[in-house]
């Protein structure tokens, strides 16, 4: 297993475990020296569910896996009645 920096995977494309795209890493949010969530900047189809934000925070506990790209759980993905921490003012 290959040890990564968080200024390695900035930047990198995030798909779904089913292979939608989701969007860009922006941000690693940390707590306590742990990562605590993504922020991702939302691109593709996933774009019209979240409405007017631009990005939503991903807790670390759905990233699946981190290599050339950075790939999560589908269960993240917001539906009509799952609550995700959209952030619209965070994102620029």
């Amino acid at each position: 297993m290959r040890v990564r920096k968080i200024s390695e995977v900035v930047g990198l494309k995030v798909y779904t475990d089913s292979g939608e795209y989701f969007g860009e890493v922006e941000e690693a949010n940390l707590a306590e020296n742990k990562i605590e969530g993504w922020r991702i900047r939302v691109g593709g189809a996933i774009t019209s569910l979240i409405g007017g934000a631009r990005g939503v925070i991903i807790p670390h506990q759905f990233v699946r896996a981190i290599g050339d790209i950075c790939i999560i759980n589908k269960s993240a993905m917001p539906s009509g009645g799952q609550e995700m921490d959209l952030s619209n003012d965070d994102l620029m």
